[in-house]
């Protein structure tokens, strides 16, 4: 009885790793449109600003990654760390982190995998690297009793999610979070992020089914791709994009599984989104959030997009205020 057992058990486990694999090689990237899903004007046109110099902080494993760093000069100014979202980098807070020079201590990091020259573009190395890469940020640039406000624009809205549920989120004291990415399942989520994302939905299963037995081998496989307009692509930034992510980048990108638990973990935090989000409904957040948190304060900008959120003189307003209070 108890080999027959063992037999099904064994032959299950062959028949779920087949299937897994199956699934993962049946599916490979694809050239994508040459037009993305969203608008990327007001990240092209935005607020002109000189260059801003960036320097390196030493991670964990000994990386050195990319960070501006913009003192404010103020004893008591809180220390705000800026997270880009999916498939760009740093530079697209130039003009907000100039907005907020004198209101904070700012930090605005390319995250591991993205950027002018990353180790390797669009992956990690583990599953939640980029939670101890921004814990590491946090230790080395946080003075004594400074208070930490993290905040993330679209999947940059989800890491911060992500850390605050995690094993690092007693760092933070508060969050903004920019239409941020909750889950592909979530209310707030439009198909493919409005046609920005496209996920590898076999591949995908398949390496989840590979993880749920701790089988990682394959975790280094590109899983979605980002439909990035041939406009950026051509011009002077196009080599710094990032079109594609590893099964353990996306996975490090977002919240977990059980998302409302980690949106249940964010400290005082602050929701800002566009009326016309291309990948998002905005007017989803709140009933969704409020259901598990009330900590969060919502706002909504008339008429703005999905990118062009960032550099809205709303949203600077706001930030400030929220600073004021740390």
């Amino acid at each position: 009885m108890i080999a027959n057992i063992l037999n099904f058990a064994a032959i299950s486990a062959l028949v779920s790793l087949t299937i897994a694999l199956v699934l993962i090689l049946s599916q490979q990237p694809r050239v994508l449109p040459d037009k993305g899903g969203l608008d990327f004007t007001a990240q092209l046109d935005g607020p002109a600003v000189p260059p801003l110099e960036r320097s390196v902080y030493t991670a964990r494993d000994g990386a050195n990654l990319s960070v501006l760093h913009m003192p404010s000069g103020k004893k008591a100014a809180p220390l705000l760390i800026l997270v880009h979202g999916s498939g760009w980098h740093g530079q697209q807070f130039d003009g907000l982190a100039n907005s907020l020079a004198k209101a904070a201590d700012i930090l605005v990091p390319d995250l591991r995998g993205h950027g002018e020259n990353p180790i390797r573009r669009g992956d990690v190395d583990y599953i939640g690297q980029l939670e101890d890469d921004l814990a590491d940020l946090i230790a080395t640039y946080r003075q004594d009793g400074q208070k930490v406000i993290l905040a993330g624009h679209s999947s940059g809205g989800g890491l911060v999610v992500r850390f605050a549920g995690g094993a690092n989120g007693a760092m933070i004291d508060g969050a903004v979070l920019l239409a941020p990415f909750l889950k592909h399942n979530a209310p707030t989520t439009r198909q493919n992020s409005g046609g920005w994302a496209h996920v590898l939905t076999r591949r995908l299963i398949g390496l989840s089914m590979l993880n749920t037995v701790r089988i990682r081998a394959l975790n280094h496989l590109v899983v979605i791709q980002f439909s990035m307009p041939k406009v950026v692509l051509d011009g002077p930034l196009g080599h710094t994009a990032t079109l594609a992510y590893s099964y353990r980048m996306n996975q490090s990108y977002a919240p977990r599984g059980a998302y409302l638990k980690d949106i249940a973990a964010l400290p005082e935090f602050m929701l800002i989104a566009g009326t016309d989000d291309e990948a998002f409904f905005a007017e989803e957040y709140e009933p969704l959030m409020q259901g598990v948190t009330d900590k969060g304060s919502y706002h909504l900008v008339d008429g703005s997009g999905h990118l062009a959120i960032v550099n809205r003189p709303e949203t600077q307003t706001l930030i400030k205020q929220f600073l004021e209070q740390f």
